[in-house]
């Protein structure tokens, strides 16, 4: 009795090979047809688990998660070149700031650090656009998205430059005009390969040195 298997032969399982040769023995080859059947059935569900190694497909990356506020992320520099490692740290929220007011209710200004810690000078994509606001339900603008909150300019807190020298960081600011629903949103920075980090931004006024940065906006 010769049952007949479709597939070539690397598309099996050894283990698989081995059931059912054992079935093709003398003793009870009728008996064993049915149970044969099923096993086959059975290997060849388990064809993906036992043939991983040939699977050229590759797995796409999983969604970045969230840093929390105040966490630091390694980004590339513009071109991809180098890295610089951001760190929001301080938000406050001000309806007014110095003679600028916000068109859409607020200004949200994000005070953030960027580290060198490599021996050649990087630059960040801070003056390219890379720092984009999120709000809760989804809308995104970027950073200076309204003529006044690109004027706003706290002292003390905007004098950082994209270029970074070697083994030193700059504390800089961005700032963005938002409603006051839109507060709480998600801090994007886009760095020189385009790879997006998110940090979950506070609704409230934060951060060990806010106190400091909402005076400046006065």
């Amino acid at each position: 009795m010769l049952i007949m298997v479709s597939g070539s032969a690397p598309d099996w399982c050894v283990w698989c090979r081995l059931c059912i040769l054992r079935l093709l023995l003398p003793r009870g080859i009728m008996r064993h047809i049915i149970r044969a059947s099923a096993l086959a059935a059975a290997c060849s569900l388990s064809l993906t688990a036992c043939s991983g190694g040939d699977d050229k497909s590759d797995p796409q990356p999983s969604p970045r998660t969230a840093l929390n506020f105040g966490q630091s992320a390694d980004t590339a520099g513009v071109g991809g070149r180098g890295t610089a490692q951001i760190t929001p740290d301080a938000v406050v929220y001000v309806d007014k700031a110095g003679a600028e007011s916000p068109e859409h209710g607020l200004f949200a200004v994000v005070r953030f650090e960027a580290r060198n810690r490599s021996k050649t000078p990087v630059t960040t994509t801070a003056g390219k656009d890379g720092f984009r606001w999120k709000a809760p339900g989804g809308k995104t603008v970027e950073a200076g998205n309204s003529k006044a909150a690109g004027k706003v300019a706290p002292v003390g807190f905007s004098e950082g430059a994209p270029d970074v020298s070697p083994k030193t960081y700059q504390a800089d600011s961005v700032v963005f005009d938002i409603t006051a629903a839109e507060k709480g949103g998600t801090l994007v920075y886009v760095d020189g390969n385009g790879v997006a980090f998110h940090w979950k931004i506070p609704s409230t006024d934060s951060g060990s040195v806010a106190p400091a940065l909402k005076s400046a906006l006065k």
